[in-house]
């Protein structure tokens, strides 16, 4: 069992709430300005700490490179919050995901000829339940810790909020990118200053939500 401060446990359920609210970690600067810290340095010293304990895992050279590894909170007698092991997932109680690779233009995400394969995923990975995995192509959300290859969790949604990660769809390209609504206008923002911001206004643009990322499966290279 990992014994974890106070503090600690404090940043670990922020990091889970910011998952479960957006799909993805907060950023250092976000940690810091949520507990008071006076910079996103002292936030860094406290992640490390939780990367010691085994409680997470963290990407190099991303902003928000924080993963929660398979473990529960449990709370002992002093009120320390202990982290046990999460039991194997039995076969059947594992989800079937069909992955998506290279869309073909025009085609729905999910025709035909766009699968590649299928997983057996344990659906306790995800903020909420997917209906597929698509696999991610180039470096625009980088630093949001989304990385070329990857498999991005989608969920089929017809509309998100202010700052969730989606999939939309323009024409017939489909990106991956931060969603902000303001009044008619959408903007889809990347997570790499390198790319820029795609501007979309529904009334003259061909665009479709495909999905709303709700986790992550990391494609090791």
């Amino acid at each position: 069992m990992i014994k974890l401060t106070a503090r600690q446990e404090q940043i670990l359920n922020l990091i889970r709430d910011a998952i479960d609210n957006t799909g993805f970690p907060p950023t250092r600067a976000e940690i810091a300005a949520e507990l008071g810290f006076k910079s996103a340095n002292a936030a860094e010293e406290h992640l490390k700490a939780l990367a010691r304990k085994g409680a997470i895992e963290i990407t190099a050279g991303t902003s928000r490179g924080i993963r929660l590894l398979g473990e529960r909170p449990a709370t002992s007698s002093a009120g320390v919050a202990d982290l046990e092991p999460l039991p194997r997932v039995p076969a059947p109680l594992l989800m079937q995901l069909p992955l998506i690779g290279r869309v073909a233009a025009g085609s729905p995400m999910l025709a035909q000829e766009n699968l590649e394969t299928t997983y057996s995923v344990d659906p306790a990975l995800f903020s909420a339940k997917p209906d597929y995995l698509l696999k991610v192509r180039g470096e625009s959300m980088r630093d949001v810790g989304i990385m070329d290859g990857d498999l991005l969790a989608v969920k089929k949604v017809d509309s998100a909020k202010n700052g969730q990660i989606v999939v939309a769809r323009i024409g017939s390209e489909v990106t991956v990118k931060r969603y902000r609504r303001t009044g008619s206008t959408i903007e889809l923002l990347p997570e790499n200053p390198d790319f820029k911001v795609i501007t979309v206004r529904p009334e003259e643009d061909e665009f479709a939500l495909e999905g709303l990322a709700v986790g992550l499966v990391r494609a090791w290279h």
